[in-house]
């Protein structure tokens, strides 16, 4: 028996299972999406408990990682717009640049400050580019899946992806001229 079969027969070893499985990748795309640890947490919960209560709506097992991100993508929807967060500050981020053996200091630094504007450059986009640069880019969809999972045309996937990437450009050129 197959893990969907087993989740259809409301295995909880199987829900564990794809917990297990898909439970950091689905918490780094609320976060990205979110920048709220907490919140991204919830997300994550919530999409699981969702998925194990629909689990016969999903029509191809293959795609059980698509369905659980999609999932994912419209409770953050559903959250941002009930709660009109305003995005919060990337310090927890902080932690993945402690001290590499072979890197100066400086070079730390200058990766520490790199990460921070690209962060935050993100974070300042719109909703609907933010969501496609983390599909596409953190999450390495393609331009059809992500069309697939936000419901939308791939062309309105691809636009927003440039129209991201060139505000990204921009804000991210600004900031050099404002260090440098």
């Amino acid at each position: 028996m197959d893990i969907i079969d087993r989740l259809k027969a409301q295995e909880e070893s199987a829900l564990i299972e794809i917990m297990d499985q898909y439970g950091s990748y689905l918490k780094r795309t609320a976060y990205l999406t979110l920048k709220d640890n907490q919140l991204a947490e919830e997300i994550v919960q919530d999409t699981f408990i969702k998925a194990f209560q629909k689990i016969d709506q999903l029509q191809e097992k293959q795609k059980l990682k698509s369905w659980l991100t999609t999932i994912a993508v419209n409770l953050c929807r559903s959250t941002l717009r009930k709660k009109k967060l305003q995005l919060l500050s990337i310090e927890e981020d902080y932690k993945q640049f402690e001290s590499e053996p072979d890197q100066t200091p400086e070079e730390q630094m200058l990766k520490l400050l790199r990460f921070t504007n690209l962060s935050e450059a993100i974070m300042s986009l719109d909703y609907k580019y933010r969501e496609v640069i983390t599909l596409h880019y953190f999450n390495e969809y393609s331009i059809n899946e992500i069309a697939d999972i936000t419901s939308s045309k791939e062309n309105t996937i691809k636009s927003r992806l440039l129209r991201a990437r060139q505000q990204l450009h921009e804000l991210l050129e600004k900031e050099e001229i404002r260090i440098g």
